[in-house]
């Protein structure tokens, strides 16, 4: 029984510090409609913030001094993040602000490396809470039941800020109609600041509370705000209750599942998100969202099939990508095929959220179900090569059947959610079935077959891969299936009226472009001779992510382009500089707010094609 009791005391103190991340994401997004994925890296610059202030400041208040220093000087900088970057994208849709504030995370990341350095930081001990007190014969920290009491407690400031003040009220009123608070003569701009400083101080505040606990590390941002979206979605977007509810219960699976489950503890918090979405799909004390910012297929302009010209651009561009290999180093091939690889998976991710308006967070679950389905075949059945390409992709295809089941009764954020759960329960399994899948280690040895050994060969195999797959999205597109899936997108009211169900459409959207992910993933195993839970990461989902963006979200082969570009930037900042993740997040941030249409977007700003448009709207 003591043994129970210490658990659950533990569970609750962790609880207290994913409230509060979670309660000032949860603030954010039911004001501005922000899905603020930097939201970790605030809590972790409260966290190095605090340690270096109560590593300066000697004496018994140095400490408690820090704490709300951080706060104060972390909030600054989220204001100042407000103001000159997210105020561009407010009517932005979710996929644009999820990368804009990824692209932040990565720049803070490096920022965090160059000003604090990349050793981890010890913070002291709280003064007046370095012992502990015994409860049911445990010794329990002082300082875990200081966190205890500061969920309720800030929780209950929270409750009278927005109830008994008349700013708060402002938030509530902007919370359900932003137009009409607009309407009303409140400066939104001012009102959007105060509340993201708001909660950007509390996830400072969740960070600079846990020094004394653990180690600040330039890690600690993405392992929060996984959990904090959990939270946040599981309790519902803009409920602080449902903030600390879900907290809760996250913490004590996390306490607990490690003594019961200790082999998919890290499945259980997963699990609980996707069974609350498919239940209620806007979480336990959410409340349904209606619209707040235009489709994404109205974000683009109307869908035409390539003219000649362009179809000869194409043709020529993978006639020379064909001659490649008579010129070009093993390395450079090997490059080529990396390249051509993440092609067809932006392509297949392309299709589900430009076509299909299916914002996905998780589409690498299919490449690494694609992935560890090829390097299974090969290292325990010992399948060639040839029947393992054919084989493989249909572990993907199962699980996009899976997945899509539950998912197409989503939409918007949730829907980014659970793609996102999908894809880290999948993470989790390939991480802790060592016996299966070797864990941490990965499988070795997931080499191709003889006469696709050479670099060329498996650059040309790649290349005729890719381009068939490309090929099968662009005829779906503009095949009478392509726009059933647009009509849903645009209006499920309208399309089931004129008798196109949305739920066969969508779910045969994600089945396609899971199949043809997992195709990548498959050459991808055998590209790099060995796979790693990795292939599951939230950072293979964004990548692809930035690929569709930058290409062009109205261009079903914006893809190829955007990957090309995207994937060949990537590779030589990582060899030419330590701050690859600096340079790559500015770059996000770059293409979010100056080319939202992409680099196919180029060409409108081209004298002879603004012609054509004004000479076509003439009447």
């Amino acid at each position: 029984m003591g043994t129970i009791i210490a658990q659950f005391l533990s569970g609750l103190a962790g609880a207290a510090s994913l409230f509060l991340v979670a309660s000032g994401l949860s603030l954010i997004f039911g004001v501005t409609r922000i899905v603020n994925f930097a939201h970790g890296a605030f809590y972790m610059l409260g966290a190095y913030v605090a340690c270096t202030l109560a590593n300066a400041w000697s004496g018994p208040l140095g400490f408690w001094l820090a704490l709300p220093a951080a706060v104060a000087i972390v909030a600054v900088m989220g204001g100042l993040l407000e103001m000159t970057l997210l105020r561009r994208i407010y009517r932005a849709p979710e996929l644009f602000q999820l990368l804009a504030t990824f692209g932040v995370t990565l720049v803070v990341q490096d920022l965090v490396v160059i000003v604090f350095g990349a050793d981890d930081l010890l913070g002291p001990r709280a003064p007046g809470l370095k012992g502990a007190v015994e409860i049911a014969g445990k010794a329990i920290p002082a300082y875990d039941l200081f966190l205890i009491a500061m969920s309720p407690l800030v929780l209950g400031l929270i409750w009278l800020l927005l109830n008994r003040t008349r700013w708060g009220i402002l938030v509530r009123a902007a919370t359900q109609d932003r137009d009409m608070v607009a309407a009303l003569g409140v400066n939104q701009k001012w009102l959007f600041t105060g509340v993201f400083m708001l909660g950007v101080g509390l996830a400072a505040l969740g960070g600079a509370l846990q020094i004394p606990r653990d180690a600040v590390t330039h890690q600690m941002d993405l392992a929060i705000i996984v959990e904090a979206f959990i939270i946040v979605v599981t309790g519902g977007l803009g409920s602080i209750v449902g903030a600390l509810v879900a907290a809760i219960l996250i913490s004590e699976l996390n306490a607990f599942g490690i003594l019961a489950f200790p082999k998919i503890s890290i499945v259980l918090i997963f699990l609980v998100m996707a069974v609350v979405l498919v239940v209620r799909p806007w979480g336990l004390f959410g409340k349904p969202t209606s619209p707040q910012r235009p489709a994404l297929g109205l974000t683009t302009q109307p869908w035409q099939p390539m003219r000649t010209s362009g179809r000869l651009l194409i043709a020529a561009a993978i006639a020379l990508a064909a001659l490649l290999p008579l010129g070009a180093s093993p390395y450079v091939l090997s490059v080529g095929s990396e390249i051509l690889i993440f092609v067809l998976f932006a392509a297949s991710l392309q299709f589900l959220v430009s076509v299909g308006g299916l914002v996905s967070f998780g589409h690498a679950a299919f490449f690494g179900l694609g992935s560890y389905g090829a390097a299974l075949l090969t290292t325990m059945l010992g399948w060639p090569m040839e029947a393992v390409l054919l084989a493989a992709p249909l572990l993907a295809l199962a699980g996009a059947v899976l997945f899509a089941g539950f998912a197409v009764r989503l939409s918007g954020v949730y829907l980014a959610m659970l793609s996102l759960a999908f894809a880290q329960i999948c993470w989790s399994i390939a991480s802790q079935w060592v016996d299966f899948t070797g864990g941490d280690n990965g499988i070795l040895s997931v080499w191709p077959a003889k006469w696709a050994a050479k670099p060329w060969a498996f650059y040309e195999l790649t290349l005729v891969l890719a381009m068939l797959g490309v090929g099968l999205l662009r005829l779906a597109t503009f095949a009478p299936f392509g726009f059933m899936l647009r009509a849903v997108r645009d209006s499920d009211l309208r399309a089931e009226a004129v008798g196109i169900a949305k739920a066969p459409v969508q779910w045969a959207a994600f089945v396609l472009a899971g199949l043809l992910a997992g195709v990548s993933g498959a050459l991808f195993a055998f590209l790099k001779g060995s796979v790693f839970p990795d292939a599951f990461g939230v950072t293979t989902s964004v990548d692809g992510l930035v690929m569709v963006l930058l290409g062009g979200m109205g261009s079903v082969s914006g893809a190829m382009l955007g990957a090309g570009v995207f994937k060949t930037l990537s590779i030589w900042l990582m060899s030419a500089t330590d701050y690859s993740k600096l340079a790559i997040g500015l770059f996000i941030i770059a293409v979010v707010v100056v080319l939202p249409r992409g680099l196919a977007g180029l060409r409108d700003l081209l004298p002879s094609r603004n012609l054509s448009r004004t000479k076509e709207n003439r009447p």
